[in-house]
This record gives structure tokens, C-alpha cells and sequence, in this order.
């Protein structure tokens, strides 16, 4: 009978779960695979049981992520964490045999994370252009005309210490001249 591959998505708040229940379900864990994506790591667990295959996908996981080991429940994945953590640089808090980076010999950290220049360039220039963006969008705000309230606030108070009957000619000149901005904002 041929073995049957199932392909789930799910969270980091649901790797503990499904890990429960495929130990009381009797399943068995086979691997914990990472692969670099463009939106982050992409984690994929592999569970078996006859002749069903069913593989959960975490998507996106960034290095300020935690994700829980699974190794309580199934000892046998403490290779994998322990890779994830040493060539992708996956924060797996609580794996029971624990190499703490030490699990692979390597010249250089997170080998596996390493991007092309091109690939890189192109995101350093997307950040750049959202930071921009960014920037001018804050820089708009800021400048943007006080609001209708805001700019009666400031008047009544430039004219506070005048006499009342040059206060009523200047309140008058001041709501003829919202009322214009009026119509030519609508």
C-alpha cells in the first residue's frame, strides 16, 4: 500500500498541540526540516503512522521567534532542533539534548541563511524604498494643515487681548475664510 502525504499549514502556538496529539495517537515523529524562504524560515514537521505520512509547515519564522522542541514527547528530533538552531539560527527552546551551537562544527554562524548578493541587494533596496515611504508618510503628517479646531484654538488665542468690537471684525474675516477652505477641499 503506497504511503499517503498530507500537507498542513500551521502556527508556532500549534506545534505543541499537534506534538500531543500524535504521541497519544501513537505517531511517530520522523524529521523537522527547515528551509529558507523569501517571508523567513519555513519549518516543516513530519509525522507517521501506517501508511499516512502528515506534514505540518510552519511559515515565515524569523531568528526573534521561539519555538517549542518537540523532543519531550519524541527524543529522536533532538538532531533536528539542534540543525535548526545551528544552520538557520532558530530559537528552539527546551530541546532535551541541547548542543547550545555546539552541534555542528562550522567557519561561519547560520550557514544557511546566507542569501545570494543579488537577492540581497534587491531586499536592502525594498527596505529602503518602505523606509522612504515611511519617512515621507510621517513627514506628511506632520506638515499637514492643523485641524478646523486646532486652528480656531490658535486664533482665539492671538486675538484674546484685542477689544471685543476688533475681536467680532476678526472672528468674522477668520470664519469667512474657513468656509472658503471648505469648498475648496470638497
Amino acid at each position: 500500500m503506497p504511503l499517503e502525504h498530507k500537507f498542513i499549514d500551521f502556527t508556532l502556538d500549534d506545534i505543541t498541540r499537534v506534538k500531543e496529539e500524535k504521541l497519544a495517537d501513537g505517531w511517530r515523529a520522523v524529521q523537522v526540516l527547515c528551509t529558507n524562504c523569501d517571508d523567513g524560515i519555513e519549518i516543516l514537521y513530519s509525522y507517521t503512522k501506517g501508511n499516512v505520512m502528515e506534514n505540518y509547515i510552519v511559515h515565515g519564522v524569523t531568528k526573534q521567534d521561539t519555538v517549542p522542541s518537540i523532543t519531550d514527547a519524541f527524543i529522536g528530533m533532538f538532531p533536528f532542533e539542534n540543525e535548526a538552531h545551528d544552520l538557520f539560527g532558530v530559537n528552539v527552546e527546551g530541546i532535551a539534548i541541547d548542543f547550545a551551537g555546539k552541534f555542528y562544527d562550522l567557519a561561519q554562524p547560520e550557514p544557511m541563511t546566507i542569501i545570494s548578493p543579488e537577492k540581497k541587494a534587491a531586499r536592502d533596496k525594498a527596505a529602503k524604498v518602505a523606509a522612504a515611504k515611511k519617512a515621507a508618510a510621517q513627514e506628511k503628517v506632520e506638515t499637514a494643515a492643523p485641524s478646523v479646531e486646532q486652528q480656531r484654538a490658535d486664533f482665539e488665542a492671538k486675538i484674546a487681548n484685542l477689544d471685543p468690537e476688533k475681536q467680532a471684525k476678526m472672528r468674522a474675516a477668520f470664519e469667512a475664510k474657513l468656509a472658503k477652505q471648505a469648498k475648496e477641499g470638497e
